[in-house]
């Protein structure tokens, strides 16, 4: 099929990346080797000097823009990704990554362990953020790209970028971090571990084996996804989209009463045990509770930048009480403490978290802005 909107990149096909060699994670484990799925937008120029990574949240993959074949759905960040928008395809060369560890292709949980023949299941080795970061740069190598115009992400995507501008300073021109933190509140980590707990105490999680048993552990995911899905809303959206308006029942007898929050929770975690793997979602909600840069400098944000060569855009919103302003702030002040080139915006909404993935006018005009400014200081002027 063909993409309804001429704004759109249109029809695209997933890439395979096989990286065949031993690859050592943080925590000591080594994978014999890993696949990474991934999808681009646009052309690479001559001087391999606009490429745009994008770094995908907890629930996310590869698939950030334009259509699969047969698939009516498009890419998650459709609005924007595409001749025109934030993310100009007509300039950019756009490159989206499953993360290691992710159930849409890439090696993890899902996949075969080449020691036993079966699916690593609950044997996958636990991956972090940095990770992520080293596998990333290995496709870039691949790629042929030496250094990023820009990494971008939002929530989980913000922090890889963030990291990215850690441990690849030189390769890293500029880091949007949108609706982030530089660590996770005991708040976001208790959320993560009743996600967890849902999972994993449902009879048909089978320790994790599930697969292997035939079974999925369809209730607690589903729990896990509705906790999650509360968390990214915020109360005034929640209260203008739902109200306590009615999806069927009589209140005043008390029969069959479903309101429609209730109904739409429900076909919110329907949908994801569909679509997600169960350990693959503990593995993330693990990676995003494990980050934090400033471990390394013993608490110290500010040291933890001092090596980042990268300008910064910083996005947050004033809803999401899942990433706050305030943990946008604390990285903002990091930044600026330790002589960094960093830009930040508090964009209006009333959508909480999940507004990174909306297509609101400010914050996609902002994220245009930066990033065509970026692109005439670092590609126009330069040259192809």
């Amino acid at each position: 099929m063909t993409a309804p909107d001429a704004t759109s990149v249109g029809l695209v096909s997933p890439l395979l990346f096989q990286y065949k060699q031993p690859f050592a994670l943080q925590n000591g484990t080594v994978l014999p080797s890993f696949d990474l799925v991934y999808e681009t937008y646009g052309e690479l120029n001559q001087a391999k000097s606009n490429a745009v990574l994008i770094c995908h949240a907890l629930s996310g993959h590869h698939h950030a823009a334009g259509y699969h074949q047969g698939d009516r759905k498009p890419g998650w960040w459709e609005h924007c990704i595409g001749p025109g928008k934030a993310m100009d395809t007509n300039k950019l060369f756009v490159v989206s990554v499953n993360n290691l560890g992710g159930c849409h292709g890439s090696t993890g949980p899902r996949s075969t362990n080449p020691d036993t023949g079966q699916p690593y299941g609950p044997e996958f080795p636990q991956v972090v953020v940095k990770d992520w970061v080293a596998s990333q740069a290995l496709l870039a190598n691949h790629l042929n790209i030496d250094h990023f115009l820009a990494v971008v992400g939002g929530s989980l995507g913000g922090m890889q970028a963030l990291q990215w501008s850690i441990d690849f300073p030189q390769r890293v021109h500029n880091a949007v971090l949108i609706a982030t933190a530089a660590k996770l509140t005991a708040q976001n980590i208790a959320f993560n571990e009743i996600a967890r707990q849902a999972i994993t105490t449902d009879p048909d999680y089978r320790a994790g084996n599930y697969r292997i048993e035939d079974t999925n552990p369809d209730r607690g995911l589903m729990l896990a996804r509705m906790i999650g899905h509360v968390t990214y809303l915020s109360d005034d959206g929640m209260a203008n989209r739902f109200g306590r308006e009615l999806k069927s029942g009589d209140i005043d007898n008390a029969g069959d009463v479903e309101f429609q929050v209730e109904s739409y929770l429900h076909h919110q975690g329907r949908s994801f045990t569909q679509r997600f793997d169960a350990n693959t979602y503990l593995l993330m909600t693990r990676a995003l509770d494990f980050f934090d840069p400033a471990r390394e400098t013993s608490g110290d944000l500010v040291a933890a930048f001092e090596q980042a060569q990268a300008r910064f855009l910083v996005m947050s919103f004033t809803t999401d009480w899942r990433f706050s302003p305030e943990r946008s702030k604390e990285i903002v002040d990091a930044l600026i403490a330790a002589g960094k080139d960093v830009a930040s915006t508090v964009i209006d909404s009333e959508h909480g978290h999940d507004s990174f993935l909306l297509p609101i006018d400010r914050y996609t005009s902002a994220l245009r802005a930066y990033l065509d400014h970026a692109y005439n200081v670092t590609v126009r002027h330069k040259g192809p």
